[in-house]
């Protein structure tokens, strides 16, 4: 006598089922052109436009596209385009004793690539750390590259004081295990309804900031919350209950702007406005394939070029890729693909630094 299909999962499989009969294994096409048109024409104005309501953050210049299960599972029903084996395979060089090199140097703004979204940042003799993720799972995926620096040694990195920024609450920029392991004097900024997780964490010297607010951080430093174009969900919690930002922290020599998570969107352009001077600006590169999918809330290199452009910023770092595999795209393949449009649009390479892991890179201000 067979066994009978539970209620629910005869559900999924006729979803599967209907999914793959109307060809939605095939990618879906996406309309570049359509797209640009739409975030052209969202509203300057809308970037200072209250952004929580019904306990829910939300983007007012343009609404999320709702994703949901069916979209999500349509995505990886589908065949993703074909990578070559120098794409598939490729992978920043890992460089080691990056502390050493660090302490080695102790003058001097510097920045460097622990992996993924962390940078350790020094500025005006303070030390930043952006988007702490040292664990080897972001909630599932596996770390293909391992960090520059280990727990142990954050542990003791022998600074008086660490600051902490951190752009939204996904699993690979906010890591449960790595924010323990932070000193206990560390100070945290954060965007609004994140100090009650990390307050369970343990760490209480935490400042909430929203979008274009901005915090003397002491020193001739200022720290500045801005917008970003993402959302926020953690198991546990609903989604965006919390709100997600990048930053700029300002320092009497450089000025680093944090972009977090983001997909492209009329801010780049008002940020650039309204803070003219941006010394280098960390600006993510991955997750953007399939298109159709993930164009809302991640850029393509075209994109972060833009981006780039409209912060008017000195120098491009690209962030978050060569770690995690989050998107169709292979983890190290924006690194190739950036490359390749730069080419392509006839700009000037040297404004575009490409860091391995473990690499220190010397912060020239502007009068430097």
């Amino acid at each position: 006598m067979g066994k009978t299909i539970r209620p629910g999962l005869r559900v999924l499989l006729m979803l599967m089922l209907c999914l793959l009969v109307s060809g939605c294994v095939t990618p879906a096409g996406f309309d570049e052109a359509a797209w640009r048109k739409k975030v052209d024409a969202a509203r300057t104005e809308d970037l200072y436009a209250p952004h929580h309501g019904d306990g829910e953050y939300f983007n007012p210049w343009m609404p999320m596209e709702e994703k949901g299960f069916l979209r999500f599972l349509k995505w990886k029903l589908s065949f993703s385009r074909e990578y070559s084996a120098e794409e598939r395979d490729f992978l920043p060089a890992f460089i080691p004793d990056a502390l050493g090199r660090v302490r080695a140097a102790p003058e001097g703004d510097l920045l460097l690539w622990i992996g993924h979204a962390t940078f350790l940042i020094r500025l005006n003799s303070r030390f930043w750390l952006t988007d702490p993720m040292l664990s080897d799972r972001a909630l599932l995926p596996r770390r293909k590259t391992r960090p520059a620096v280990t727990l142990e040694e954050l542990k003791d990195l022998g600074v008086p004081r660490l600051n902490v920024v951190i752009s939204h609450n996904h699993y690979d920029h906010l890591d449960g295990q790595t924010i323990k392991a932070l000193p206990d004097s560390t100070r945290f900024f954060v965007p609004l309804g994140m100090k009650e997780f990390l307050a369970k964490l343990g760490k209480n010297d935490v400042v909430e900031m929203d979008w274009w607010q901005s915090v003397d951080a002491g020193d001739g430093t200022k720290v500045v919350c801005l917008p970003a174009q993402h959302w926020s969900r953690r198991i546990g919690q609903t989604a965006n209950s919390t709100l997600w930002a990048s930053f700029l922290i300002i320092s009497p020599k450089n000025t680093v702007y944090y972009g977090g998570d983001s997909g492209y969107f009329v801010g780049f352009r008002e940020i650039g406005r309204r803070y003219p001077g941006i010394d280098y600006a960390l600006i993510p590169v991955t997750a953007y394939h399939p298109r159709w999918f993930m164009h809302y809330s991640h850029m393509d290199t075209d994109e972060s070029i833009d981006a780039f452009d409209d912060l008017g910023a000195r120098y491009f770092v690209p962030t978050q890729w060569g770690t995690f595999h989050l998107g169709d795209d292979p983890p190290g393949f924006p690194a190739i693909d950036l490359k390749r449009r730069i080419a392509a649009r006839n700009i000037d390479p040297s404004r575009f630094l490409i860091m391995d892991i473990g690499e220190t890179l010397p912060l020239s201000g502007r009068s430097e």
